[in-house]
């Protein structure tokens, strides 16, 4: 009997604004079997720090967050935050 624990990226997914959703579920199996899935999300934001980002969501961040994705962001973050 080995248990093991997987850390995966589950899904990734880029909202209107550039934001992108990234679920990471951590995965228990023993002897190859799935015994329990835990899932976490976070959004990051046009232009935010990406280290210690997986390598797989830092390239969809890097290929999505181009100048003009970042500025409009930052600019509509400025407009909800001086109401």
């Amino acid at each position: 009997m080995a248990l093991t624990k997987k850390v995966i990226t589950g899904k990734r997914e880029i909202l209107e604004d550039g934001q992108i959703q990234v679920r990471t579920d951590t995965v228990i199996e023993e002897d190859g079997i799935e015994l329990s899935r835990t899932y976490h999300r976070e959004v990051l934001t046009p232009g935010q720090s990406l280290a210690g980002k997986p390598d797989e969501v830092s390239r969809v961040a890097n290929a999505e967050w181009i100048p003009d994705v970042v500025n409009k962001f930052k600019a509509a973050e400025a407009a909800r935050n001086a109401r």
